[in-house]
C-alpha cells in the first residue's frame, strides 16, 4: 500500500511536565489547518535517530508527530546501559511525561485535539498502552511488541482503538499473551487488531537490530500502522 508524503518541518520543542520543562522532537506538516497528531514513544535505547526517522515519516503522512524523551537527553546503543536506563525510569514520571506530551499536542492550534493517537516500540509500546489506559481522550493506540495490560481493570480502562504488531518468536511477549489480550479486549467490546508475524522476534521492525530485523514484516507492520491511523484519526 502506497502513501503519499507531504512537506514537513522538524524542531526541538519544550513543554511543561508537572513542575519540569521537558524537551521533545516534533515533526509538523507544512499544510494549514488542524491536523491529527501522534505521541511517539521510543524504545529502551532512548530518543535515537531511528525514532526521529519514524516521527518524520508520520509527519509526512499528515500528522503532527511528537517524539517524547523519557530519558531527558540520555540515549545509548549499549544493551546493558539501555536496560539500566529503562529500569531507572520512575513509572510515575514516565506516565506524567507522556500525558504531558498528549496535553501539549492538544493545546496546539494546528492539532485537532479529538484526533490524537500514540505509537511506541518495545518499551515505548508498553508506554503507548499505558497512555491508552490513563488518557480517555486518546483516539488510537499502536503497540509494537510492547508490554500488554494483564488485568481486567487495565483492559476496561482502554477506550482507544488498538493496533498491535508482534513477533511469533518474541520470548518476552509470546503469542499466547498477545491473543489473551486480544480476547480480553473483545470481551469488553473494545476495538483491537493484532498480527503476529511468523519467523520474527522482538524488535523486528528496527534495521539496527542486525540479527532480528525482518524487512518484509517491518514493511507490512508499517503499512498496517498507517492504514489504521488513517482510519481512526482522519
Amino acid at each position: 500500500m502506497a502513501f503519499a508524503s507531504v512537506p514537513i518541518r522538524t524542531q526541538s520543542v519544550r513543554y511543561q511536565s508537572g513542575t519540569e520543562i521537558v524537551r521533545g522532537f516534533i515533526a509538523v506538516p507544512l499544510s494549514r489547518g488542524k491536523h491529527p497528531a501522534i505521541v511517539v514513544i521510543h524504545e529502551w535505547w532512548g530518543l535515537v535517530p531511528w525514532v526521529k526517522e519514524q516521527t518524520t515519516r508520520l509527519a509526512g503522512q499528515g500528522y503532527v508527530a511528537l517524539a517524547v524523551d523519557l530519558y531527558r537527553g540520555e540515549s545509548t546503543t549499549n544493551p546493558s546501559h539501555a536496560r539500566q536506563l529503562a529500569r531507572s525510569l520512575p513509572a510515575g514520571r514516565g506516565l506524567q511525561d507522556i500525558e504531558a506530551a498528549f496535553n501539549y499536542l492538544a493545546s496546539r492550534p494546528d492539532v485537532d485535539r479529538h484526533k490524537i493517537g500514540s505509537i511506541g516500540w518495545c518499551m515505548g509500546g508498553g508506554w503507548s498502552m499505558r497512555l491508552a489506559e490513563h488518557e480517555p481522550l486518546l483516539a488510537a493506540c499502536v503497540v509494537n511488541y510492547g508490554e500488554l495490560p494483564r488485568s481486567s481493570r487495565e483492559v476496561q480502562a482502554i477506550h482507544a482503538a488498538v493496533l498491535g504488531n508482534f513477533g511469533a518468536e518474541d520470548r518476552g511477549i509470546p503469542p499466547q499473551a498477545v491473543y489473551a489480550f486480544e480476547r480480553a479486549m473483545k470481551a469488553h467490546g473494545e476495538q483491537i487488531n493484532v498480527k503476529v508475524y511468523p519467523g520474527a522476534g522482538h524488535a523486528f521492525e528496527n534495521p539496527n537490530n542486525k540479527s532480528g530485523f525482518r524487512p518484509a514484516a517491518a514493511q507490512d507492520a508499517w503499512s498496517r500502522t498507517l492504514a489504521f491511523l488513517n482510519r481512526e484519526l482522519k
